[in-house]
């Protein structure tokens, strides 16, 4: 018995079935699976479902072959498909391998890790009516079951054995995109349900989107893993990119995903740019710890769910040197302590669209460049032939680049940025040295703004350059909105130029333009440059030309010049005292701002000769005039009332000792009548009033108390006229200098004013001339003021605080204006009393007291705000000066506002002259 007992055991091992464990890795088809084996990380196995058919899935074209055409799904193939994969795709299941089976591994699959107690799906298959039974010659028991199972699901009419028609269970699979751009944009950035089908490399996907069957390339936006190359005949792997592929294979494959779709590649415009999402995170993320990934500047400016992230993550991996970061470094960097150095400062000059001029705290001026972005250039437009001129002017030359600037120029010119050093480009032989900066204007990025207006391009650099915006990422995606929007350089309508003609130091052009320009009386114009404090290049956008003007009727100082002709000549070479000062006069208050310009004539080399007024009515020649940079001559086209007005600047000037007027000694002739006539003792004739107004000069308008009653009642009466017989909107033509009735914005009533401008957009500006606020205003607000009403003077008068003098320095002026306003104008009916001390040219200058008695300039200095005007010789002031100082000197001491880093008043030096009117 014991012999023959070991044949049947041999038999049976024989014929007995193979048994496999794995994870389900694919599912290809109704009855074919993919596992990966749990004794082996790379052991694959491909499994058949015996005993069962399984509709086809279509097949798209082959590349590879010519006869290749696309084969549609059978009816329930996508059903099928799908059963099976919602069940099993990263589950554990176990096969049993028929024992007869021949070149394949077909048999009986089982989810779970046991046959006993697992499901069998081949059996599900059937019962779902997803599956037909395999009919052999010579039925089997477990044919026989799947009979009885198939037999059931007709009854039920499930599956394909339901009534409806075969049409509607065919997916209308979608393999290629007709305009792969406006499909991306359809989908507004919104997550996508996906399916991920194939993985091409850690990063390249295969998706099929539902439920509208799009079968798309995707690659993950902002990150690249290594790939594989193909040389010869063979497909060479990169390092890690084996490692890159599993670890998305294994983690997404046949997985139900969401998708991000952003974009298009540039390199493939069949693949797309996305994110993928599954339920356990962003696996561009995960790729990116775990160093099987790199960040990508070419489309990270695509990705929508925060590049920080990425760039973190990176961080990481290379920190723990990971993979792909094994070897890596962290970079030295160019120059130690100045990348992240934070500043401050007051823009005061805009370059051709990537740099600024800044004013620092300290006074000094510090060019700056916006990191990583480059200005539109000619090179940008190939269509464009460039001009060979000598005086070709690449600001208008090149496309988009003056809007560029202007773009700059209205939003920063004057305002108070803050800035972040993100790297110091070092000298080369064709440039000098770049410290490139993030500015920031309030919250905003000035460079991603600029890009998101496609006024700039973002610079591409190589993967291991640190050497970069702090901000980086936003610049990029910010270029990707611009290139989508097709707007500025990335338009795909033809560039064009500005047409812009140069009649700067031409003295046949200048000829020509001149009647017209005499003609045109007051003009708009931009300042574009300032080479001293009296020569001013100009651009006249309404006359689309630009100029080179001399102010008239000023001897101002010369900016030093270069040698001639190679030549050492240094008398050339020397500037002229005060050259420096009246430069950056005129270039605070003038540089790259609209200005109204007015020109009287031309010299004999083509500069026209003129007068320059800022927007505030500030006239520059006067205003280097009264700081004694200036002195004034008169000239054949000088007129009697800019004469009189510069002769009292200079009057002014020589009282202050300012400028080159430091030294001067008034000579005087005083005949024995005026000496008696003189006041030996100071008048008290207080005056009550209510301060209404305070301007940047440091004067203030004031009503006389006891005029009170008749401005009310003619405001009222005018108001009334006025809406008795309403003014047609438009149809009164404002004149400077003229009287009219405007609209206050605050309250948008009528009052009285006076016309200072009209600007050629037809705005007007005007000074309310019983309050003395100044304001623009649109020509629909103004009206003829009627007959009668312009009688009663105007009740804003003018005046200055006596004794007093401003700090040269402009933060400790503001600061000086924020305090005097406050003390006057904190309660608008609050009364004060002023009494005239002196005159400077038709100004008063008065005492004003509280209803307190409180003298307002002598708490001013005791708080170390202003300083005191020394000049000041009359012999009925000298006790009230001598009060001034007293408290002057004990501001000093106690190093109050002004006064907090020391003494600046040293040897009468002319740093606390009065300073002119400040935008």
């Amino acid at each position: 018995m014991a012999a023959n007992s070991q044949k049947p055991q041999a038999a049976s091992a024989a014929a007995s079935p193979q048994l496999y464990r794995g994870i389900v890795k694919q599912v290809t088809s109704g009855d074919c699976v993919v596992i990966k084996s749990l004794g082996s990380k790379s052991l694959e196995k491909t499994l058949m479902l015996s005993g069962i058919t399984a509709p086809r899935l279509g097949r798209r074209l082959s590349p590879n072959s010519a006869e290749s055409v696309i084969e549609s799904d059978q009816p329930y193939a996508f059903e099928a498909r799908e059963f099976l994969r919602k069940k099993l795709v990263g589950k554990e299941v176990c096969f049993v391998r028929d024992a007869n089976a021949q070149n394949v591994d077909r048999g009986v699959l089982f989810l779970g890790r046991e046959p006993s107690t697992a499901e069998n799906m081949n059996e599900a298959m059937v019962s779902a009516g997803l599956a037909e039974v395999r009919r052999l010659n010579k039925p089997t028991d477990t044919e026989a079951a799947l009979v009885a199972l198939e037999d059931q699901a007709k009854a039920k009419n499930l599956g394909k054995w339901s009534k409806e028609p075969d049409t509607e269970h065919i997916r209308d699979i979608k393999y290629t995109l007709e305009n792969p751009g406006a499909f991306v944009d359809s989908f507004a950035q919104k997550p996508q349900d996906a399916i991920v089908e194939f993985v091409r490399d850690g990063s390249t996907l295969r998706l099929l989107l539902l439920p509208s069957y799009n079968l798309v390339s995707v690659q993950l936006s902002g990150v690249k893993c290594p790939g594989f190359k193909r040389e010869a005949d063979q497909e060479q792997a990169e390092p890690f990119a084996d490692e890159a592929k599993l670890f998305v294979e294994s983690r997404l494959l046949h997985r139900d995903v969401k998708v991000v779709l952003e974009g298009v590649s540039n390199k493939s415009n069949a693949i797309l740019l996305g994110t993928v999402l599954h339920p356990a995170g962003n696996i561009s993320e995960y790729l990116l710890k775990e160093g099987l990934a790199k960040c990508v500047d070419w489309s990270m400016g695509n990705v929508t769910s925060g590049t920080q992230k990425y760039r973190d993550a990176e961080k990481s991996a290379k920190a723990a040197k990971l993979r792909l970061w094994k070897n890596y470094a962290e970079p030295k960097s160019g120059d130690g302590d100045e990348p992240n150095r934070k500043m401050s400062g007051k823009v005061v000059e805009i370059g051709n669209g990537d740099s600024l001029v800044l004013k620092l705290s300290d006074g000094t001026l510090k060019k700056v460049f916006l990191s990583s972005i480059r200005a539109p250039r000619i090179a940008d437009f190939a269509e464009l032939t460039p001009k060979v001129d000598k005086k070709a002017n690449q600001l208008y030359d090149v496309p988009y680049m003056f809007e560029a600037r202007e773009f700059l120029r209205k939003k920063l010119i004057g305002k108070k940025v803050n800035l972040t050093v993100d790297y110091v480009q070092p000298k080369s032989n064709d440039y000098a040295e770049k410290v490139c900066c993030t500015v920031m204007l309030a919250e905003t990025n000035v460079a991603e703004a600029l890009v998101s207006q496609g006024l700039a391009k973002v610079v591409r650099y190589k993967q291991e350059d640190n050497q970069r915006s702090s901000r980086y990422d936003d610049l990029l995606s910010a270029e990707t909105r611009a290139e989508k929007k097709k707007i500025g350089v990335h338009s795909t309508k033809e560039p064009t130029t500005m047409r812009v003609a140069d009649v700067s130091t031409d003295l046949n052009k200048a000829k020509q333009f001149l009647p017209f320009l005499q003609r045109s009386g007051k003009m708009d114009a931009l300042v574009e440059y300032i080479s001293s404090g009296s020569r001013f290049k100009l651009y006249l956008p309404k006359e689309t030309c630009v100029i080179t003007l001399l102010l008239s009727s000023i001897d101002c100082p010369r900016m030093p010049r270069p040698p001639a002709n190679g030549t050492a000549a240094a008398a050339a070479a020397v500037a002229e005292e005060f050259a420096q000062d009246a430069f950056m006069y005129s270039k605070s208050h003038c540089m790259h701002h609209e200005v109204r310009v007015e020109v009287e004539s031309i010299d004999k080399v083509g500069n026209f000769i003129g007068q320059i007024t800022t927007l505030d009515g500030l006239n520059i020649a006067v205003g280097l005039v009264e700081q004694g940079f200036a002195a004034v001559y008169k000239s054949q086209s000088t007129s009697a009332a800019l004469y009189s007005l510069l002769s009292g600047a200079e009057l002014k000037a020589k009282e202050r000792r300012v400028g080159r007027w430091k030294n001067y000694v008034e000579e005087k002739v005083v005949s024995d009548e005026a000496e008696k006539s003189e006041p030996q003792e100071r008048v008290i004739n207080n005056k009550k009033v209510v301060v209404t107004e305070v301007t940047g000069d440091f004067h203030f308008y004031a009503q006389l108390v006891e005029n009170g009653p008749k401005l009310e009642q003619l405001t009222v009466q005018l108001r009334a006229e006025l809406d008795a017989r309403p003014p047609v909107p438009g149809a009164y033509t404002a004149k400077v200098g003229e009287l009219c009735a405007a609209k206050f914005s605050m309250d948008d009533e009528w009052y009285r004013a006076k016309v200072l401008s009209v600007q050629s957009n037809g705005t007007v500006n005007v000074l309310f001339i019983d309050y003395g606020n100044r304001e623009s205003a649109k020509s629909t607000s103004l009206a003829q003021l009627p007959a009668g009403f312009e009688a009663l003077p105007a009740q804003a008068h003018e005046y200055a605080l006596a004794m007093v003098q401003l700090s040269a320095d402009e933060d400790d002026n503001e600061l000086a204006l924020d305090q005097f306003r406050e003390l006057v104008l904190a309660d608008p009916d609050a009364e004060f009393s002023v009494n005239v001390e002196y005159k400077v040219a038709n100004l008063e200058y008065v005492s004003l007291y509280d209803v307190k008695n409180d003298d307002i300039g002598k708490r001013m200095v005791a708080e170390g705000y202003v300083s005191v005007d020394k000049s000041r010789k009359e012999r009925r002031l000298h006790k009230l000066v001598q009060e001034y100082l007293k408290i002057l000197a004990a501001a000093k001491a106690s190093h109050k506002n002004m006064w907090r880093y020391g003494d600046k008043d040293q040897d009468d030096a002319n740093e606390f002259g009065m300073s002119a009117p400040r935008k």
